[in-house]
């Protein structure tokens, strides 16, 4: 297309059919122009509010000046050398912070990849390693990511599994207790017990993963009675406790890590999205026994832990720590959850259910109000007024009926509640309906 052309977000959208596979799917059909903070325009020149950060990738908010600032002093330097040809000061230095706030008492070491599911794949070859066995317990509604392995683990069929055939050996599945939908704590660790009496022996499995907050399966909390019992249970039995801490991760709790909440220590965390202010880097911090498991040479990746990645994390945990965005996250959350509140009592709004989360990573139903059966297509729907209206916020669930909010952390108050009173419209009981954006 000539550069005199216009460019609009359908000329966009026109041009991505013929040039992009279907099979990466969008939530919106606009296409981003600049950012700052918490606030995105269009290249038609729309403002939008930004409830989704990138799926949680933004903490500390889109080109916070630190961040960019520690990006343009490292290019200035260099860009990659490929950590395992020539290795650089700021991986050592991003490794060393990182151990120092590893949610576990004994030293730690980490290991700097690009992207979530390669963390996690390389947690989970990490505790094949540690423990010499091979298979690995996931629960229902889990994502942890769309290669191989990670596919075997994550528990949603559609749209990440369809058509894909058999993902990996030696995963197993359990439900995650959601007390709305009627499956609770005890009923989850009988079914693990099952599984030990039916299908794999404890001293055959690696590890057990688990979100302390589910992501896309719908913000749920994992209680703190079920991750103490996976603690005793994996300490019994040889089983390494990994937390996948890649959505929940890096303040969006109020805590650095969400696990922290329940006081359990785990074995293994991984972590992306937030970890680098948007500037693709991912983790996996160990217990140092662990993690010295690994042989040389078995672990790492040609952009693994990339210099720019790693001067923008390093400025991200400054930016955490400067500004209190752990306290933060909780004002945050308490006024998410108090207008929220306020909403639902509404009598001209949809069916509020189940608002639920930690800190500022909170989440919240649509239901069907004559039985309370989930309503993904009202959370569509909502998502859809919303955009048109100037907010971007995100569904998930296992019906896709949650409706998520993943503020940057940095946002400022106002823009919250100006965020909060465009989500409020869109819940508006409609006397017609709207289609969605896509």
């Amino acid at each position: 297309m000539k550069s005199a052309d216009t460019i609009t977000n359908a000329t966009l959208d026109t041009r991505r059919s013929v040039a992009v596979t279907g099979g990466v799917a969008s939530a919106t059909a606009i296409y981003a122009s600049r950012a700052a903070n918490a606030e995105v325009w269009d290249v038609e020149g729309r403002r939008y509010i930004d409830f989704a950060s990138g799926i949680g990738v933004l903490a500390t908010g889109h080109r916070h000046p630190k961040v960019i600032a520690a990006v343009n002093a490292q290019l200035e330097c260099f860009t990659h050398t490929a950590f395992q040809v020539m290795g650089y000061q700021p991986y050592i230095e991003l490794a060393e912070r990182l151990n120092a706030i590893a949610p576990f008492k004994s030293p730690a070491q980490t290991l700097l990849l690009t992207t979530g599911a390669e963390a996690v794949e390389n947690a989970v070859k990490i505790a094949r390693m540690a423990t010499r066995r091979t298979a690995v317990i996931a629960f229902s509604g889990a994502f942890h990511g769309r290669t191989s392995l990670t596919l075997a683990m994550t528990g949603k069929m559609s749209p990440y599994k369809r058509g894909m055939g058999a993902a990996g050996r030696d995963v197993y599945r359990i439900p995650f207790p959601m007390e709305h939908r009627g499956v609770s704590v005890d009923e989850s660790i009988d079914a693990l017990q099952s599984l030990f009496y039916a299908d794999i022996a404890p001293d055959q499995v690696a590890a057990i993963i688990i979100e302390p907050v589910q992501g896309e399966g719908g913000f749920q909390v994992a209680p703190p009675k079920l991750l103490q019992h996976l603690r005793q249970l994996c300490d019994a039995h040889g089983i390494l406790l990994i937390a996948d801490e890649i959505q929940s991760g890096f303040g969006r709790t109020g805590r650095m890590f969400a696990i922290e909440h329940s006081g359990v220590e785990p074995d293994l965390v991984t972590l992306a999205k937030s970890l680098a202010g948007g500037f693709p880097l991912a983790a996996v911090m160990g217990r140092a026994e662990i993690m010295k498991c690994a042989s040389p040479g078995s672990l790492g990746g040609t952009y693994g832990g990339s210099p720019i990645g790693c001067a923008a994390a390093l400025a991200v945990l400054d930016v955490i720590e400067d500004e209190r965005l752990l306290e933060r996250a909780d004002l945050i959350g308490a006024r998410i959850r108090s207008r929220l509140t306020d909403i639902a009592r509404r009598n001209d709004v949809l069916t509020i259910a189940n608002l639920r989360g930690l800190g500022a990573m909170i989440g919240f139903d649509l239901v069907n109000s004559a039985d309370g059966k989930p309503d993904g297509a009202a959370a569509k729907e909502v998502a859809a007024r919303a955009l048109l209206d100037g907010l971007i916020v995100l569904t998930c669930g296992t019906h896709g009926e949650t409706l998520r909010i993943l503020v940057p952390l940095t946002i400022t108050d106002g823009l919250l509640d100006e965020g909060l009173s465009i989500l409020e419209r869109a819940l508006i009981r409609p006397s017609g309906s709207v289609s969605a954006i896509r």
